[in-house]
């Protein structure tokens, strides 16, 4: 069986975007015009196709990144049909982790812009989130059907705030109520949108008032075009100006290298634009074939692999993400980077060194399903029948293993306490957080060892709102929740040295453990910087062995680490988990009949105990960013309750009609503050926050905590 579709004709992209700057209805769009589906969805009136959970309908934002398979023939009539994997994200900030995994495996994207905000708090965070996976991107101005909608307005916050990179690729004609078309500056022509859903497209003349700034834009187009390219730049010194073919071809590798970022604009509500954002789409953004080959480990032996995007390569896949779904019980999305995989044949997880059979692959339409047999390189579908791969997990041929990079993701920062409400809610609540927490690694489950009581943690009251309400609907779970509580850290400011020893004498055999550490703060490392042997590293923990002449048997040493962590994840303040540590184990002592691995991993955790006390320790709390929108009228009363709250404000700047005002501020203090943002602005305030930075916690609010703790 061969592929239906060739590489080049193959285009994975997300589109990505703040909260209610359009993106759902654009993916609604996109799907109308490729004849993915025939009547169109309004988030508005909650039936759109890729917010397919009923807690996205009710509320209107998107949840979970849906993927959905269409296809494209370009507006200008050529025969050639494109295959698009389009991967719809979330905008709220709670759901952050929805963009992030998807950036990792997409080949491109689509930022959506509100045409009377421009650039807001998410469309930063998600823009870094695709600088770091190296990203192409075009951005699309929408809604300029809006009351208060500038195009000019909001490409400047682009090039104040995201990047310099982006250039004016279209100009509208008309803003507003008047808003009417967009001006194509390479092919200097006007585009209207007509007919059922504006699918007939007409090509007119620019209309005389723009002509001049058109001209202008179209000079400042060129320009940064061709000084990617000596020859180009060379001709057009001397007065040649490239073909626009050759223009769309320069073009192209300059947005593949990440050094244009081509602006388009319209309105997708209104129907006007998107066409031609899809045939940028083709034009611009990378099919597989663009990229550089993708990187991977040899678990064996460390060294770097490289895998092509060709079928003719050992298979090798990400998986990206988890989706318990009602009918068909687990589905494993996954992107395929090289090679092919076939229903019911068997794959090798790099990860945990497992092997697997793929029961069915299924492509998307968003909640509808389509059975494959084979999918090949390039290609993103969905696995059923996988047990034990997680997100992030690889996947690959088992006669050529490799281990791609992980994703990264965020620490959560909220936390709630949950208990069952029946006995039969018990066993069904543990089943339920296990498949949550599966589908989303920000979503973290815990026991309280002194209470036994569960306790959730995720990035925000909505997500932890959204996980309880999921439960009950898809897992008939009913269960009581607390009130939200900060997730604070500990850490150590100092150094310092200690020695632990666990000796205990009773009949017959008796315990003998002792160790010696030195303790400081965890310093971050240089990225691709070599770690030692005797070294073992995570994100907030560092563990050196630097035991000589077998003062301590090799059999304790994994012991001694685990009593350490277990130490750690007590805290020695008030109890929460300490973070940034490095323990440096130089020396101890051990009984030939008596010693035991449990004495070692007691006299490590006493060791880390009174180490941690003496090294000056502190509690941490994460400080968010905010930025709150409101009248200029009320903006004295805002930046006034933020100083109160122990915030600071960093910024104020105009937006549309009113003042955006951004700061940051400790997480603890902003429980509830939307309710009180509403009642200081007659209701017309609104705000966006995401975790900035765990910072230490002001000596009297320390001592408030660990009062509360005893």
């Amino acid at each position: 069986m061969n592929r239906d579709y060739p590489l080049d004709k193959v285009r994975n992209f997300g589109i990505i975007a703040h909260i209610d700057a359009g993106k759902t209805t654009t993916s609604e769009r996109v799907l109308f015009y490729t004849g993915a589906q025939h009547k169109i969805g309004e988030v508005h009136e909650g039936e759109t196709t890729t917010d397919w959970m009923e807690q996205e309908r009710e509320r209107g934002i998107t949840i979970t990144a849906a993927a959905i398979t269409c296809f494209w023939g370009k507006t200008d009539g050529s025969a050639d049909k494109y295959r698009f994997n389009v991967i719809d994200t979330p905008g709220h900030i709670d759901f952050t982790v929805e963009v992030k995994r998807s950036m990792r495996v997409l080949d491109g994207a689509i930022t959506v812009f509100d045409g009377v905000a421009g650039v807001e708090p998410q469309s930063e965070t998600n823009w870094r989130y695709a600088d770091e996976a190296n990203v192409p991107r075009l951005c699309f101005i929408n809604k300029l059907d809006r009351t208060g909608a500038s195009f000019e307005r909001s490409y400047a916050s682009i090039l104040d705030r995201l990047s310099k990179k982006a250039v004016r690729m279209q100009i509208p004609v008309g803003e507003e109520g008047a808003h009417d078309g967009v001006v194509d500056l390479l092919t200097m022509k006007a585009y209207g949108f007509e007919g059922e859903m504006g699918k007939q497209i007409v090509i007119k003349d620019i209309p005389a008032e723009l002509v001049e700034e058109a001209k202008k834009y179209r000079a400042e187009l060129v320009e940064r075009i061709v000084e990617h390219d000596e020859a180009a730049m060379n001709a057009y010194l001397e007065g040649t100006e490239p073909s626009v073919e050759e223009l769309k071809k320069l073009l192209r590798k300059a947005v593949i290298a990440n050094e244009i970022f081509p602006v388009f604009c319209g309105s997708a509500l209104k129907n006007k634009g998107v066409q031609l954002v899809l045939d940028g789409v083709v034009d611009y953004l990378p099919s597989p074939l663009d990229l550089p080959p993708v990187k991977g480990i040899d678990p064996k032996t460390g060294e770097e692999i490289i895998r092509h995007a060709s079928d003719e390569e050992p298979f090798t896949a990400l998986a990206f993400k988890l989706q318990a779904d009602p009918f068909v019980g687990q589905l494993t999305f996954f992107r395929v980077y090289a090679g092919s995989i076939e229903a019911g044949s068997y794959i090798y997880n790099a990860t945990t060194g497992t092997k697997e059979r793929v029961g069915r692959i299924v492509r998307l339409q968003a909640d509808k399903r389509e059975e494959v047999k084979k999918v090949f390189a390039g290609e993103i579908a969905a696995a059923v029948g996988l047990k034990d791969t997680k997100t992030s997990h690889t996947l690959c041929a088992e006669d050529a293993p490799i281990i791609l990079e992980t994703i990264k993701f965020p620490e959560p920062v909220v936390s709630l306490r949950i208990e069952p409400k029946t006995k039969a809610d018990q066993e069904k609540m543990g089943v339920a957080l296990r498949k949550l927490s599966d589908e989303d690694p920000t979503f973290r489950v815990s026991s309280d060892e002194e209470t036994g009581e569960t306790l959730i943690s995720g990035m925000g009251e909505l997500h932890l709102d959204i996980i309880v309400d999921r439960m009950k609907r898809e897992f008939n779970v009913e269960a009581n929740v607390g009130k939200p509580q900060v997730a604070y850290r500990e850490t150590i400011l100092g150094s310092a040295e200690a020695e632990g020893k666990y000796i205990k004498q009773t009949g017959g055999k008796g315990q003998y453990g002792h160790v010696k550490i030195r303790m400081k703060r965890l310093e971050p490392v240089e990225e691709g910087a070599k770690i030692q042997k005797n070294v073992t590293r995570e994100d907030h923990f560092e563990f050196i062995n630097n035991i000589k002449g077998g003062a301590i048997p090799g059999e304790f040493i994994n012991p001694i680490e685990k009593g350490i962590r277990e130490a750690m994840a007590r805290g020695t303040l008030a109890g929460f988990q300490m973070v940034d540590i490095s323990v440096d184990l130089y020396d101890g002592s051990f009984h030939d009949v008596d010693s035991s691995e449990i004495a070692f991993k007691i006299a490590a955790s006493m060791a880390f105990q009174e180490a941690a006390q003496k090294a000056k320790p502190v509690i941490l709390e994460p400080v968010m960013k905010i930025e709150v929108v409101v009248p200029e009228k009320f903006m004295g009363d805002i930046t006034g309750s933020i100083s109160g709250k122990r915030g600071q404000v960093e910024g104020m700047e105009d937006r549309g009609q009113n003042k955006a005002i951004h700061g940051k501020v400790p997480l603890s203090e902003m429980f509830g503050y939307t309710t009180t943002l509403r009642s200081m602005t007659e209701g017309r305030g609104s705000m966006t926050m995401e975790f900035d930075h765990y910072e230490v916690v002001p000596t009297n609010v320390a001592q408030e905590i660990i009062a509360s703790r005893k």
